[in-house]
């Protein structure tokens, strides 16, 4: 009963459009005035206490390491490097919308960033190339959604948070998932572009590749200062966050030279901006969270799904589809700050191990990113290129089906990613 009233209160708000942050709000009020415990000030205060964790410092300097990124150059050198390593292959610039993808994710952790970047600077010049419009959309908004699951992520640190659950072991996991994401896409990709008589751009020559890598080697060296940073336990996540943030700056103002101080101030502005509406939602959830664990919903939802738990595989394989389901219609952040609170006990309890299950949390909740109706970053690659939804779709759909079929594969063999997942963790 009690979690019926949940989420029919929570869908409900969602579908009359209100604001995800204030549905969840809504939805723990009723929850507490069923259980007859209502108080403005247990609400407040739990709030409060939920934005209060030293991990969520990452996501603002995270967001102004991503924001510096796109303005300050770091973008464009990643997209040249990628044109003379892969450019000259059949359908070339669609491997290069990959291999930037699977770049840029490991600096921004975006999702909607990449996505923006990538249909900025390659959209234009696939068209010009003669690439189809259709097509040239739905990869480029395939490869946006790697950022997620890539580190840094920030979506990884909100899961890591809301299941408390490691964020550098998260991080450090999400490395060969994301690497076989876009090794998918190329697979995908080669297959589109087998009889394709699109001209490939002229191949690089020695010196113009070793020019492009030497441009973009302080750009590449921030995944790389994070990842080791984090794995030989240099720094916490946390203060990974803050080491991007002011290497982001110094390389974009003293090296690159092309970020103002103008420009710095709109890039605080806006990440600051992003920042209050993630950490609201954050603090909405975590009311919500706390009054899920009074209510003991998560025990209710494992009377439902108990018969399955002795049977670790189907019990993904059922979680998964949920996710699928949800991740359409939801966006990924509210998806997490809502599930994984549910799902993180019954995980436990059937012996799932937890990185392995937020690992593929995230890559379904990304999924949806790029399926309507909600569909994110689909929107933002419409926005930025001016084509219609139904053309994105149509690009889009063989890229969605390569995932779920690579998300199934991780389910029915989790070995894929926990053998090479507990090795990089040691």
């Amino acid at each position: 009963m009690t979690l019926a009233l949940f989420l029919g209160v929570l869908i409900g708000a969602i579908l009359l459009r209100l604001p995800v942050a204030f549905a969840l709000l809504l939805a723990a009020g009723a929850l507490m005035l069923n259980l007859g415990m209502f108080s403005a000030d247990i609400l407040s205060q739990s709030m409060i206490n939920g934005v209060d964790n030293f991990a969520l410092l990452a996501i603002p300097f995270f967001m102004i390491a991503g924001e510096v990124m796109a303005v300050g150059g770091l973008s464009d050198r990643i997209v040249k490097l990628a044109m003379t390593l892969v450019g000259h292959w059949r359908g070339g610039l669609g491997y290069v919308a990959i291999l930037t993808s699977l770049l840029l994710a490991g600096l921004s952790g975006s999702a909607v960033a990449d996505a923006a970047a990538l249909v900025s600077i390659l959209y234009p010049m696939m068209r010009k190339s003669g690439y189809p419009a259709f097509r040239s959309v739905g990869l480029l908004a395939a490869g946006g959604i790697i950022a997620p699951v890539i580190p840094p992520s920030l979506p990884l640190i909100i899961l890591g948070v809301a299941g408390n659950i490691s964020i550098a072991k998260l991080f450090i996991g999400g490395i060969v998932p994301g690497l076989l994401m876009g090794l998918a896409l190329m697979v995908t990709w080669r297959f589109m572009m087998r009889k394709s008589d699109l001209e490939p751009q002229p191949k690089a020559s020695r010196a113009e590749r070793l020019k492009a890598l030497k441009e973009s080697v302080w750009a590449l060296l921030l995944p790389v200062i994070i990842i080791v940073g984090i794995r030989f336990g240099v720094f916490t996540p946390t203060e990974a966050a803050v080491v991007a943030a002011v290497y982001a700056i110094f390389v974009s103002t003293v090296i690159y030279r092309e970020m103002s101080l103008a420009k710095l101030a709109q890039v605080l502005k806006s990440a600051g901006r992003s920042t209050a509406l993630v950490m609201f939602l954050v603090g909405a959830a975590m009311v919500a969270s706390w009054v899920i664990t009074i209510a003991q919903l998560p025990q209710q939802l494992a009377e439902l799904l108990g018969p399955l738990v002795d049977n670790p595989r189907l019990l993904m394989a059922a979680i998964m589809v949920v996710v699928l389901l949800v991740g359409m219609v939801m966006d990924l952040a509210p998806a997490i700050l809502i599930l994984v609170p549910l799902f993180m006990p019954l995980v436990r309890e059937a012996g799932i191990d937890p990185i392995y299950f937020g690992l593929m949390f995230v890559i379904n909740c990304c999924i949806g990113l790029i399926t309507p109706p909600v569909g994110t970053v689909l929107n933002v690659v419409c926005g930025i290129s001016k084509t219609t939804m139904s053309e994105a779709v149509r690009g889009v759909y063989p890229f969605v089906l390569v995932y779920i079929a690579l998300l199934a594969l991780f389910v029915l063999i989790p070995q894929i990613i926990t053998v090479p997942m507990h090795w990089l963790i040691g």
